[in-house]
C-alpha cells in the first residue's frame, strides 16, 4: 500500500509565491488601487522575502514624498547660512569653510532680498587671480524660487531637468520663509545621505590658521575653557554666545568685534534673534 505523499515546502512556497506575484500583477494592472492596499502587498513581499527591507523604505519613501509639499522638508529661514552681496572674501570664506556646504544664497539688505546663489566652486579662481577685482554679483548664478506648497516630487523633477541643486522657497507673503536643496528630497526616499564633511559637522571649534579659529556661537563654555584653556565663567552662561550678548550688550551685527580676556572674537554670521559663527583669535 503506498503513502499518502507528504505536503511539500517547495511546492508551498511556489504557491504562496505565486499568489503574490499575481497580486501584485493586479496591482498595477488592474483598476485603481488605494496607495494603503499598495504598500500592503509590497510589505507582504518584504516578509516573503521577495523584496528586500532596504528595498520596500525607499519604495516607502518615494510613495510618502509624493503626498508631502516643501513646507514638510524645507530648511528654515532662522538656519540658513547666508552670503552678504557686498561682502569682501575675507568675510565670507571662513563661513563657507566652517559650514562645508556647496551652496549659499547670497542676499542684498535682508534675507528677503535674494540676489542669487553663490556655488563653492566658483570661488576656486580667486585662488590664483586673487581678491583685487572679486566681486560676488560677477560669479553668483540665478536663484530658483517656489511656494512652500509645492509638492516633493514635483520639485524634484524640476530639480533633475532643469539641473539645479537648491531653491528658495517663500511663503504666502513672498517672504522667504527656508531653502530646499536636491538631497534633502532625496533623503526623504533614502535615509540620511552621509559625505566626507559630514564627520565634522557637529564640531563647534575649528582650527583655521596658526592662530585663528571658527567658533560656533552654541559652542559650551565648558568646552571653550577646556579647549583654550580659558577661564570663563561656567556657572552663569551656558555658551559662548550668551557671554558674547552679555558683552555686546545688544544683539551684534557682521563684523562687529569683541574682546574678552584678551580673546577677539568678530561675528561672522547672525541673524535677527541670535550669533550663530564667530572668528576667534586667542591671546598670543
Amino acid at each position: 500500500m503506498s503513502e499518502e505523499p507528504s505536503s511539500s515546502t517547495p511546492d508551498s512556497s511556489r504557491s504562496n509565491d505565486k499568489s503574490w506575484l499575481e497580486r501584485l500583477m493586479t496591482a498595477f494592472s488592474g483598476e485603481p488601487r488605494s496607495r494603503e492596499e499598495l504598500l500592503d502587498i509590497i510589505r507582504e513581499a518584504a516578509d516573503n522575502k521577495v523584496v528586500e527591507q532596504e528595498e520596500l523604505d525607499i519604495i516607502t519613501g518615494a510613495l510618502d514624498v509624493a503626498g508631502r509639499q516643501v513646507r514638510d522638508i524645507q530648511i528654515p529661514r532662522s538656519q540658513m547660512v547666508v552670503i552678504g552681496i557686498d561682502d569682501k572674501p575675507q568675510d565670507f570664506l571662513p563661513t563657507v569653510i566652517q559650514s562645508a556646504h556647496s551652496r549659499f544664497p547670497v542676499i542684498g539688505e535682508s534675507t528677503d532680498d535674494i540676489r542669487g546663489i553663490l556655488l563653492a566652486k566658483d570661488l576656486l579662481p580667486l585662488i590664483l587671480g586673487g581678491t583685487d577685482n572679486f566681486k560676488l554679483k560677477d560669479i553668483i548664478r540665478p536663484a530658483t524660487v517656489i511656494p512652500e506648497s509645492k509638492r516633493l516630487n514635483v520639485l524634484l523633477k524640476e530639480f533633475r531637468e532643469d539641473r539645479y541643486h537648491m531653491a528658495m522657497v517663500i511663503d504666502e507673503y513672498g517672504g522667504i520663509s527656508g531653502l530646499v536643496t536636491i538631497e534633502d528630497i532625496l533623503e526623504e526616499i533614502v535615509g540620511d545621505i552621509e559625505d566626507e564633511t559630514d564627520d565634522d559637522e557637529d564640531a563647534f571649534i575649528r582650527k583655521v590658521s596658526d592662530n585663528d579659529y571658527i567658533v560656533k556661537a552654541l559652542t559650551p563654555v565648558e568646552e571653550f575653557n577646556e579647549f583654550f584653556g580659558a577661564g570663563f565663567n561656567e556657572d552663569d552662561y551656558v555658551t559662548i554666545g550668551g557671554i558674547l550678548m552679555r558683552t555686546f550688550g545688544h544683539l551684534p551685527q557682521r563684523n562687529e568685534v569683541a574682546e574678552i580676556d584678551g580673546f577677539k572674537f568678530r561675528i561672522l554670521y547672525a541673524d535677527s534673534r541670535q550669533i550663530h559663527l564667530l572668528r576667534l583669535t586667542p591671546p598670543g
